[in-house]
């Protein structure tokens, strides 16, 4: 038959939520020019348990990085504005 050899709406709508990602957020971060210093920030937290107080540079790494690239997009966004 070929109902076998065409995938079911159900099944298709599964690998359409797999390929997606957990939330909204996810697929903007790992495209940002900061996703290394954010992974570093959460990988020290994994060795320190959370802790913190231990993880305090990283974070303060990726708040700089993070500071640049909305710098960066909003320059880039005055130099396209139409009223300026």
């Amino acid at each position: 038959m070929s109902s076998s050899s065409s995938p079911s709406p159900s099944s298709s709508r599964a690998q359409s939520q797999i390929q997606s990602p957990p939330y909204p957020s996810a697929a903007k971060i790992s495209d940002s020019q900061c996703y290394p210093q954010y992974t570093a920030s959460l990988k020290c937290l994994e060795e320190f348990n959370a802790d913190k107080s231990k993880c305090q540079q990283h974070f303060d790494v990726y708040k700089e990085c993070k500071k640049k690239e909305r710098e960066a997009r909003l320059e880039r966004n005055r130099s396209r504005s139409f009223f300026s």
